[in-house]
Order: structure tokens, then C-alpha cells, then sequence
């Protein structure tokens, strides 16, 4: 590698990891009110909807039972600072996440064309798009992890707080679990973030290409022969917000089984539901036939509508700032 190379590259994955860590950061904040609501939604063992109050034979009364409902409720006991429970342990999750996630993203990218230039990955086949994405989503996912588990912890355990602080959770997790105890469900993480990150990234890229497609016809057909395929920052939008919705509907029963396992055992006052305990869950597998025999299959879905309503915009946010921010930072430090 030339000497002239060198700091080229190390240019381009300081513009990456910024762009992305600061493109999650504002997405993860604008976003966080309707991820609290989701986690609520996902680790209460009651039903979730009116229509699942027929399985209280199994369980008690639902603490939410709906997205107005839960909103409500949350502003009512906790006021706004609730809907950001967990923010601080989230940013430290999710823009490191971003900032690895974008920077491997981009780098598998220019080993597979053999080109760093953005505009030429968008040439690269659907497959290698997908894979490209499942593999920047396990680097990110396995570089961030403990302070995803601190988030799901803390924006789950509402009023009154069992843990006061990031630090309180740490330290009793460090306590009861041990350090393994940082990773408690990396497992069905990875299972999920594989197809999910490469659905998204994948998506994401598919989605671009058909849009630059119908730029090109519709400027062809309009502006005699011109072929301008830019994208516009609402196309960018919207396939964002596709990419998003497409793959968190398409992998939420991996999620909710692993913000079950992330807050395993772990303290919670009893307004908020039947307390999940340690070991209720033997693996996965077990974990999904646990949650469809008790809750139905419905319960794989648990929060799902506020996780698209977040997922989707939280996609777009995501790629449309991190596009702007990247160009931004090439000017200045390419």
C-alpha cells in the first residue's frame, strides 16, 4: 500500500464512522419516545391488545394495551423525560453502532467492486448488497452490545425506577450476572441483526437503484434525452422509510425474543407486569415456543405498530442524514 493511499483511506473511514455516528445520534433521539413504547410493549407478558384480553387465564391485567394508551400512561406517570428513558445508554449504543456499521459497510463495499467510490457500490449485485449489510450489522452489533442491553433495561423499568442511573444498572448486572451477564441475548441478536441489517442495507440500495432508474426515464422522456439520475433528498426519504419498514416487520419476532432475554431475571416493580425470571427461557428456539403457547403468536409481535412507526422513519432519518453529512465531511477532509 502506497504511503499516498494510506491516509486516504484513513480519510475515508473517519468520514464514514462521523457521518454514521452522527446520523444515528439524531435519528436514535428524534425516535426514542416511540422506542420506549415498543420495549414496553415487547417485555410485558400480558396481552398488549384489547382483543388479547381472553388469555388473562394466564396472566394478570395489562398494564398497556394499546399505542395511544401507553402514551398516555407514560406521560401521565413519568412525565415527557419518560418518553427518553434510556436515551443516554442508547446514544452510547447506537452511534458507535452506526459509526462501525457504515465504516465496515463501506469498506466490504470497496473490497467487492474493488472501487471506494460510492457511486460505483451501487453497481454491486442485490447479494452482495445483502451480505455486505449482515456482516457491517454483526461487527456494529457485537462493537455496541452492553450499552444496548443498558438501554432495554433502563427505558423498560418505568415508575417507580429499580435502577436510578446507567452505573446502578451496570453495576448490579455486573453483580447478579457477571461480565457474560453484558451479553445476556447477543445470541438470538446476531440471528436477528444478520437478516435485518443485510433486509435494510440491501433494501436500502435496491430501492436507490430504482429510483435512479426512474429519474433517468422520466428526465429522458421530459427533458429531451437528459439523463439525470440524481435523487432527490424525499426519494432518499422514502427509500429509507421503505428499507426500514421492510426489514423490522420482516424480523420483529427475533427482537422481541431478545429483549425477553436481555431483561431475564432482572428487577422490575410489579405495576408493570409479571416479572420475567432467570432461566424461564432455555435458548431461542424454546423462547419462541415458550411466547407462542403462552401468548400466541401474537405475542411475537408484541409492539411491533410503534417499532414500524418508529423503524421506518428512523431508517430514513438514518441514510438521508448520513448521505448529506458524508458529502459534507468529503468536502472538507478528502
Amino acid at each position: 500500500m502506497g504511503s499516498g493511499e494510506e491516509p486516504s483511506q484513513m480519510r475515508r473511514a473517519l468520514v464514514d464512522s462521523l457521518a454514521g455516528a452522527i446520523s444515528g445520534g439524531i435519528s436514535r433521539t428524534v425516535t426514542s419516545p416511540l422506542d420506549v413504547i415498543k420495549i414496553r410493549f415487547q417485555v410485558q407478558l400480558e396481552p398488549t391488545t384489547s382483543w388479547g384480553i381472553l388469555r388473562r387465564d394466564i396472566y394478570g391485567p395489562s398494564k398497556y394495551t394499546g399505542l395511544l394508551q401507553a402514551t398516555k400512561d407514560i406521560l401521565r406517570e413519568e412525565g415527557l423525560p419518560g418518553f427518553w428513558r434510556g436515551n443516554v445508554p442508547a446514544l452510547l449504543m447506537y452511534m458507535p453502532y452506526t459509526a462501525i456499521q457504515f465504516t465496515v459497510l463501506h469498506k466490504l463495499k470497496t473490497f467487492a467492486s474493488g472501487s471506494s467510490k460510492t457511486e460505483d457500490h451501487l453497481h454491486l449485485s442485490p447479494y452482495l448488497s445483502y451480505v455486505s449489510g449482515a456482516l457491517a450489522g454483526c461487527a456494529a452489533t457485537i462493537g455496541s452490545y452492553p450499552f444496548d442491553l443498558l438501554r432495554t433495561i433502563l427505558a423498560s423499568q418505568g415508575e417507580p425506577k429499580i435502577y436510578p442511573n446507567m452505573r446502578s444498572a451496570f453495576v448490579d448486572i455486573i453483580k447478579t450476572r457477571g461480565v457474560q451477564g453484558l451479553y445476556s441475548g447477543l445470541s438470538p441478536t446476531l440471528v436477528e441483526i444478520i437478516p435485518y441489517a443485510g433486509l435494510q442495507f440491501g433494501s436500502y440500495d435496491t430501492f436507490k437503484r430504482s429510483m435512479m432508474t426512474w429519474n433517468r426515464y422520466k428526465y429522458s422522456h421530459l427533458n429531451f434525452g437528459s439523463e439525470d439520475d440524481s435523487v432527490s433528498s424525499f426519494q432518499l426519504f422514502l427509500c429509507g422509510f421503505a428499507a426500514g419498514t421492510f426489514s423490522k416487520a420482516a424480523c420483529h419476532p427475533l427482537d422481541v425474543v431478545k429483549k425477553r432475554f436481555q431483561i431475564e431475571g432482572l428487577k422490575r416493580h410489579p405495576r408493570y407486569g409479571a416479572r420475567i425470571e432467570s432461566s424461564t427461557y432455555k435458548g431461542m428456539y424454546h423462547a419462541l415456543k415458550e411466547i407462542v403457547a403462552k401468548e400466541g403468536f401474537g405475542g411475537l409481535y408484541k409492539g411491533l405498530f410503534p417499532s414500524l412507526v418508529k423503524s421506518a422513519p428512523a431508517g430514513a432519518v438514518t441514510f438521508v442524514a448520513y448521505e448529506y453529512i458524508s458529502d459534507w465531511l468529503e468536502s472538507i477532509l478528502m
